[in-house]
């Protein structure tokens, strides 16, 4: 990642600093392992409540995260719930445009790519048949879900094509959704 000469900060990303991360990683690897945590409780019928919990990174706990941040969801009344949030798999759809959206906002930068704006609109498409048990068949989870991403600036259309393909090439919910990952389910006391 290049710096833009004279780049404090671009895109609203303080350039130096993501230098200075990338330097310390470089020097001490291990400042790269981070773990992210939640505690999710029920609430009755589809609405569930999830606490993000203190986060660990570059070698230390970051306790003051816990309780910072309460997320909500809940169905559709179509899908027995009463709409007080948005559903799981709307939830997915926003942690995957966010971070492609971040990704792709903080390389820019790092290159010395001004961005005016960058919008999106993100669509999945699903097939209840899986998820009700009528079609061991179909997957419980998206067919497909699709980006239309639109980038704003002083940009030509080639440098417009560079800065989409970085969201998804640095992304991590990206890779997590398109790419498998193992998840470990089991009853705690």
């Amino acid at each position: 990642m290049n710096e833009q000469p004279g780049a404090q900060n671009l895109n609203g990303v303080n350039v130096s600093r993501l230098n200075e991360t990338i330097q310390a990683i470089q020097a001490k690897p291990s400042l790269a392992d981070f773990r992210f945590r939640v505690v999710n409780k029920w609430k009755g019928g589809g609405f569930n409540q999830t606490t993000v919990k203190a986060s660990y990174g570059a070698g230390q706990e970051f306790p003051g995260r816990y309780g910072k941040f309460v997320m909500e969801a809940d169905e559709p009344p179509i899908l027995l719930g009463e709409d007080k949030a948005a559903n799981p798999v709307e939830h997915l759809l926003h942690a995957l445009v966010a971070c492609v959206t971040t990704s792709m906002v903080y390389h820019a930068a790092a290159k010395g790519i001004p961005l005016d704006a960058v919008e999106s609109e993100v669509e999945g498409e699903l097939d209840l048949h899986g998820f009700l048990g009528l079609d061991p068949k179909v997957r419980n989870g998206f067919k497909s879900i699709t980006l239309n991403m639109r980038i704003s600036g002083n940009l030509t259309e080639e440098q417009k094509q560079e800065v989409v393909k970085l969201g998804p090439r640095f992304s991590p919910v990206y890779d997590m959704v398109t790419n498998s990952v193992p998840v470990t389910v089991k009853l705690s006391n």
